[in-house]
Parts: structure tokens; C-alpha cells; sequence
């Protein structure tokens, strides 16, 4: 028994009593402790199913020293916070389904698995399960052709009391997150198997349902999927309606029907997959025997794969069950359920449930820039991907935390809506003094100061703020004398609008001819520079306008200037993240704008370099931005936590002077 692994459950509800009575009866595992609310509930728990150790808090459980893997069986809305809070204490982690309310919590509990190096895993048990097993086995061999067709149920008629966990929306209620989630899985899940992978992501998604009078929670729901190869699937879920749950997959050459595909032998015992080929009066029964309880086989499958980290496929592996909120995501907008708890205003604590702070690890570096008094971080975080609150927090919120503390933004991005979820996250959070807000105005067609002050405006009440530590100009207009810019710009600096301001896709000389004029006149000049710079040489320009500074000339004048180069793109969009290649153009704007013999050449040195220094390309080209001779502030747009934590590793590496030289094609 010492050599099982040794489980604590965190909560008391009916699924942790389930998952406890299968740990009884599991091969490789042992109950040692529970973790409730209150110690009562605790005791009561450990009574029942014989555990020792019983604590009257979650907190209490994950610092006891006996518990190597933590079961997660707590509502929706906090499955995020106890996965992170689990990894922090390094513990092993299986969370019930969903992993998390939402896709990008559900990046945070995987980003902190990653972090602090322990197993999770999602727990949808019929993964685990052999039936699951044999069917992606069918359908890999083409038991019945082509898949062609997916239909997918999972419904009960539950209570119809707008307070029980079901329907309340505070507590992630609807079919769609409590059992919709399954059918998305197993249409996933098929769809991968018929196109040679473990899973399938759907390039279309749209559905429609019908929503609670009182909680807005979905009580039945359906969605109609399509994925590549013209596979498509119907699925239909529902907490307040019954259904017949099963799972039909029609193929080119036959059909197959799994009769209890979501809870196959809950006890143990046989299972029936029926194969029906094209012209056969009779389904084939296809057996599968497995002696263990359903519950069982999944807690075992968590003891057999700890040392990956991951448990492989069919089981949930991580970029699966993200694969899978994000379709939930879909399914949810389309249906329209929004909690509150993803509403402005609602939640002004990150995932984790903790004050929003500083990391005491973070390695994030800083810089000055002439009229802004606190130190700026070395990246700036692009406020141009994120167009909804709750992606917007859990990636502004790590950033933060991770050391950084300067934010991009435009008022043309997103028509608006970056600005927008920018402003409300740092109200939110109440942390306007400590970040620096750099927006931009006055893009082409509407480049003039007028149409400028209007933008700057606006910008300001989408941000919810009085003032903007950097504006720039998104563009310039050379029909309009460059002193005209200068003067608009020092009027909002004077009325404290803007602390200071820089010019973005501006010429070097146009610049030089503005502050020779602020000079001349007694005002402040353009303080930086917003343009393109990085280590592969941009050959045509990803939007109308860009201007690029990334050639010796330039680069020349902002070691003499001393001038600040906030550079866009400064990673080349993804060039040097390991997909470019001669071969590979499924890309055309990389293969457009960066696609060049030269840059290819950078790309090898690149490589070769990382290689020596144990870093990947990425972190190489980033940090020939950083190592410049003059000031430079890379903004970097992170599509993920992932992507984030990469580019933050460019910080570490320092490339000296004949290193920068020899990447660039200068030896």
C-alpha cells in the first residue's frame, strides 16, 4: 500500500464520494486525507470511507505532507483557483470537468501545472476508459470508411430550482459546462481520430438554446460543428430536459453506435460498441471487457503517467482540454451565456484569488525613459489580441506579476474593444498608478490633429483614465507641416492628458524635423520612436504605412540619438518560433513580409546559437532587440501564457557586440 499513490480529495460533495469509493477499489492508489469547508463535513467524510486525515479547509489539505495527488471536486467557478493553489504546493492534480469556467482560466491552471512541474489532468473518466480506446481504434482503421457524421447526447431533467448548482450562474451553471463538455470531448475526439490525430479543433461552431428566465444558465442547449475534411457534428446537452445520451458516428462505410459512451460500466464489466457496415441487416457487438470501476481506471491512469506529467490520448492531455474550452467557449457566446463572475466589475482578483502582486522571482528587467518617473519594463505588453475581459485578465495579470508593468494599446485595435477590456482591467484591479498606459491615435485616413485630439478623447473614456503616460502618433501625414503635430501634442501634454509622446511608423528625418521645431519654439519633442525593429529584415510591410528601422542607417542614428525604439513586430511575427522554413509558406503574411535568403541565413544563426546556449531562436532574436546600443522597449503580443513565458526567457540571454553583429549578417 506505501507504494500507491497517495490521494486527498478536496471537497465533500456526491462526485468526490464516487471518486473516493473508486480509490478504495483502484490498483495503484490509497486515500489518505480530505479537505472540506468546515471540519464537521470533513470528519463526517473521512468516517465513511475510512480517512485518517480529515482538515477543515482546502488550504489544509494541500500542506499536508501525506498527500501526494489532489482530486479536485469542488463547482465550476473554482476549479481554476484550487488547481493553481495545488500546483503551488506540488501537488499532483486530477480536476473535475471543466477544468475551469472558461479557456483562458483554464490556461492558467495548465500554465501553473507547467510551472511548477506536476501532473494534471482533466477528468473526463470515459477517457480512460478501454471502450474509448477501441473506438479511436476503429475509426483509425476505417471500420467505417470516412467519418462523415457525429451525433452526440448528454442530458438529464434536473431540478428546476433557480439556486441549485445547475442553474445558478454563479456557480458556472447550464448543461453546456456540466455535461455539454462531453460531447464536445468525444466529437473532438473522433474528428482527430479520423484525420490521424488525437483530436480535432472545429472551424465552425454555431448553436442555440434555450436559457434560464432568472440565472441566464442554459437549461438545453444543441451545436452544429464542422471540422476540416467536412466532418460535421450535432450535439445536444441540457439540465433540464431528458434525452436519449448516446453517441452515433456515421461513416462513408458503415455506422458506429455506442450505447453508454460517457459512463461505460460504471462498476466494472462489459461494454458494447455496435459496428453496422453499409448493406448488414445486424449491427457486430463489439465487447469490451474491463473489471475496474469506471473511476477506478481513471484515478489509476493519473498513478501510471505522474512522471510525464500528462496522461497521453485518449485521456485529456493539456492542449486537449484547452482545445476543448475554447470550443465551450464558442458554444456559450453562441448560445449567449456570459456569468457574472466574466463581467466588469465582477472579479477584482486574479485566477488565483489572491491581491494582484508582483512575483518575488520575476526576472523581468527595466529601463528609463525621459519623462516618465517609474522604471519601464524592458517588454511591453501588446493590448491588441485581447478583445474580451476574461482572456484580457488572466494575460495582463500574469504579465503583471511576472515583473511587467508598461501596456500597448490603439484606439483603432479591435474597433475599440482593446482599449476597452485594457481600461477595465486595470480598474478592476485598481492599479492605475502602477502601470504605464501607452495608446495611440491619428491612423491614416484620419491623420491630422484634430481627427487626433477627437481619438485621444475617446481613448481616454475607453480606458477609464484622466491621463496616458505615452500617446503616439499611429502615423504620420507629410502633407501637414510636422509643427502642426508638435504643437497639438504639447497642448494635451500641458492639460495633462498624455506625460509624454513619440511618433510610431514615423521617418527618422521627420522626426529630427519635429524636434528641431519643439526645440526652436521652446517645447517638448517626441520623446520615442514606434517602429518596426528586429532581427529578420522585414521585406514588405504586414500593414499600408509601416515603416521599419531594423537597416544600419537607421540603427545608426539611434545609437548616436540615444533615442527610445519602442519596436513593434520585434520578433518578426513569429519567424523565428520554429514554423518558418523555405518549405513551409502555410502562412502567407510571414511568407510575405519576412520570407527572404537573408532572413533564412539570420534564422540559422539564430538556431546555431541557441543550440550552444540551451535557449530556443525566439529567445535569440528577442534578445538582438534588447542588447542594442540604445534604448529599446520590444512590444511583444502573446497570443497565450505560453507564448508569454517564452518571450520572457529572451530577458536572461545577452548577446554581445560581434554576437549581434554575426546574427545580423555583418561578419
Amino acid at each position: 500500500m506505501k507504494d500507491r499513490l497517495a490521494w486527498g480529495i478536496l471537497g465533500t460533495g456526491a462526485i468526490a464520494r464516487t471518486f473516493a469509493k473508486a480509490v478504495a477499489e483502484s490498483e495503484k492508489g490509497r486515500l489518505v486525507g480530505v479537505g472540506s469547508r468546515s471540519k464537521e463535513t470533513a470528519e463526517a467524510f473521512g468516517a465513511q470511507f475510512g480517512i485518517a486525515r480529515r482538515h477543515g479547509s482546502y488550504e489544509e489539505l494541500l500542506a499536508d505532507p501525506q498527500v501526494q495527488a489532489v482530486y479536485i471536486a469542488t463547482p465550476h467557478p473554482v476549479h481554476a483557483e484550487w488547481t493553481i493553489k495545488a500546483a503551488e504546493a506540488g501537488k499532483h492534480i486530477l480536476c473535475e470537468k471543466p477544468l475551469a469556467l472558461n479557456y483562458p482560466e483554464a490556461m492558467a491552471s495548465i500554465e501553473a501545472a507547467r510551472r511548477h512541474d506536476v501532473f494534471l489532468m482533466e477528468a473526463f473518466m470515459y477517457r480512460c476508459h478501454p471502450q474509448t480506446a477501441r473506438l479511436v481504434e476503429l475509426i483509425r482503421s476505417k471500420a467505417i470508411g470516412d467519418v462523415c457524421v457525429i451525433h452526440a447526447t448528454f442530458s438529464f431533467a434536473g431540478p428546476s430550482n433557480e439556486e441549485a448548482r445547475l442553474l445558478k450562474n454563479s456557480l458556472g451553471g447550464g448543461g453546456i459546462l456540466d455535461v455539454g463538455c462531453y460531447c464536445v470531448s468525444i466529437a473532438r475526439l473522433v474528428a482527430g481520430a479520423a484525420l490521424g490525430k488525437d483530436f480535432a479543433e472545429p472551424v465552425e461552431l454555431t448553436g442555440c438554446g434555450k436559457l434560464n428566465a432568472v440565472t441566464g444558465a442554459d437549461e438545453w442547449a444543441i451545436a452544429s460543428l464542422k471540422f476540416p475534411g467536412g466532418i460535421v457534428a450535432e450535439l445536444s446537452t441540457g439540465v433540464r430536459v431528458t434525452q436519449e445520451n448516446v453517441v452515433r458516428i456515421d461513416g462513408s462505410e458503415g455506422s458506429i453506435f455506442l450505447p453508454d459512451p460517457f459512463v461505460p460500466a460504471r462498476n466494472g464489466g462489459t461494454t458494447r460498441i455496435l459496428l453496422r457496415k453499409r448493406g448488414q441487416a445486424e449491427p457486430q457487438e463489439i465487447a469490451v471487457e474491463c473489471p475496474l470501476p469506471l473511476y477506478s481506471i481513471e484515478a489509476d491512469t493519473v498513478a501510471d503517467h505522474i512522471a510525464e506529467r500528462q496522461a497521453p490520448s485518449p485521456a485529456m492531455t493539456w492542449e486537449d482540454s484547452l482545445g476543448n474550452m475554447k470550443s465551450l467557449d464558442r458554444w456559450r457566446q453562441a448560445v449567449g451565456v456570459v456569468y457574472d463572475a466574466e463581467k466588469p466589475g465582477a472579479n477584482r482578483l486574479p485566477v488565483h484569488r489572491r491581491p494582484l502582486a508582483v512575483r518575488k522571482d520575476h526576472r523581468m528587467k527595466f529601463g528609463r525613459i525621459p519623462g516618465i518617473e517609474a522604471p519601464v519594463s524592458r517588454l511591453v505588453m501588446g493590448a491588441d489580441n485581447q478583445t474580451t475581459l476574461p482572456m484580457a485578465q488572466v494575460m495582463f495579470d500574469d504579465f503583471f506579476e511576472s515583473g511587467g508593468n508598461c501596456f500597448d494599446t490603439a484606439w483603432i485595435y479591435g474597433a475599440g474593444a482593446c482599449e476597452k477590456v485594457l481600461g477595465h482591467w486595470v480598474k478592476d484591479r485598481n492599479i492605475r498608478r502602477q502601470v504605464i498606459l501607452i495608446d495611440k491615435g491619428a491612423h491614416t485616413p484620419s491623420c491630422n490633429p484634430k481627427d487626433l485630439t477627437a481619438q485621444l478623447m475617446q481613448s481616454l473614456e475607453r480606458l477609464q483614465t484622466d491621463y496616458l503616460d505615452i500617446y503616439m502618433m499611429h502615423r504620420d501625414n507629410t502633407e501637414i507641416p510636422v509643427g502642426e503635430f508638435v504643437d497639438v501634442m504639447n497642448e494635451h501634454q500641458r492639460a495633462g492628458r498624455i506625460r509624454v509622446f513619440g511618433g510610431s511608423n514615423w521617418s527618422l528625418e521627420r522626426v529630427e524635423a519635429a524636434n528641431e521645431y519643439a526645440r526652436s519654439h521652446k517645447l517638448a519633442g517626441l520623446a520615442m520612436v514606434s517602429n518596426n525593429f528586429s532581427l529578420a529584415r522585414m521585406i514588405e510591410a504586414p500593414w499600408k504605412g509601416c515603416l521599419s528601422s531594423s537597416d544600419a542607417r537607421s540603427r545608426e542614428w539611434f545609437r548616436r540619438t540615444q533615442m527610445t525604439l519602442m519596436s513593434w513586430s520585434s520578433q518578426a511575427r513569429g519567424f523565428f518560433a520554429g514554423a518558418a522554413s523555405p518549405e513551409n509558406r502555410s502562412d502567407p503574411e510571414l511568407v510575405r513580409c519576412w520570407y527572404s535568403e537573408d532572413n533564412f541565413r539570420r534564422l540559422a544563426r539564430a538556431k546555431e546559437m541557441a543550440a550552444k546556449r540551451g535557449v530556443q531562436p525566439i529567445n535569440i532574436a528577442l534578445a538582438y532587440v534588447l542588447c542594442q546600443p540604445f534604448p529599446t522597449f520590444p512590444l511583444i503580443g502573446p497570443r497565450t501564457l505560453n507564448e508569454t513565458r517564452v518571450a520572457l526567457q529572451g530577458l536572461e540571454v545577452q548577446l554581445a557586440p560581434e554576437e549581434l553583429r554575426r546574427l545580423n549578417l555583418e561578419d
